[in-house]
């Protein structure tokens, strides 16, 4: 993953100990814009009702309204939100309750950062996928449903052959397209139209101009590599 901090999906932490609760978000705002926070589970289920966050990480144990309690009320109406669920020890009843509510994860504190933070861009990459977009670098997207470019949340303004050609790289990512194929793709329904690399050549240089530096690849005599590792 790059430097850049992720800013499409976001997280939700629940948890009753102060201390404990700014510290995971220090560490977590690190790598994520947008983290919300609750110190009890009747607040924490009011703002899953408001934002909708990808990621719930919530304590087992806190007032109001304890962690099963609201994961259940989440999930009579939410199985795809992520949810996982921290405990000061280890409880096999509550275990097996918490595996009926499809969570994630069940969390042993004190959890270690790095397993953590593995288990959440594990998360990330999962989430992502389900989305109808294909993440480039930079948080650069292609929106695969508007067949649109977009950084973080701002559209980047594409003519109608540079929003086609985007739509043929991006179904076809990290694999040479050869100019050619980009060409009759582009001309479909003038066949009889004469082949011009120059043509694509040109309009290649103005769609590099718009995406991150070595986003697409040239590869001499093969063609052009839309890459998104």
């Amino acid at each position: 993953m790059s430097n850049a901090k992720i800013s499409d999906i976001s997280i939700l932490i629940a948890e009753d100990e102060t201390q404990l609760l700014n510290s995971m978000v220090e560490y977590l705002e690190l790598f994520f814009e947008k983290v919300y926070t609750a110190e009890d589970g009747l607040s924490a289920y009011e703002i899953y009702e408001k934002q909708k966050p990808d990621i719930i990480i919530a304590d087992i144990h806190m007032p109001r309204l304890d962690g099963l309690s609201m994961i259940e009320k989440i999930r009579k109406k939410d199985l795809k939100t992520k949810i996982i669920i921290t405990t000061a020890h280890s409880e096999k009843e509550k275990l097996m309750q918490a595996i009926e509510l499809q969570l994630v994860k069940y969390l042993i504190k004190p959890v270690q950062s790095d397993k953590l933070k593995e288990l959440l861009l594990s998360l990330v990459d999962e989430l992502r996928q389900k989305k109808n977009r294909v993440y480039l670098k930079d948080s650069y997207y292609w929106d695969k449903t508007k067949k649109r470019l977009f950084h973080d949340e701002d559209e980047i303004a594409l003519k109608p052959k540079e929003q086609k050609v985007l739509e043929l790289l991006c179904s076809h990512t990290n694999q040479s397209i050869s100019a050619i194929d980009i060409y009759n793709y582009l001309y479909q329904d003038q066949p009889e139209r004469d082949f011009s690399s120059d043509a694509i050549t040109s309009l290649m240089k103005r769609i590099r101009q718009k995406l991150p530096k070595e986003t697409i690849k040239s590869s001499y005599g093969v063609g052009y590599i839309l890459q998104t590792k």
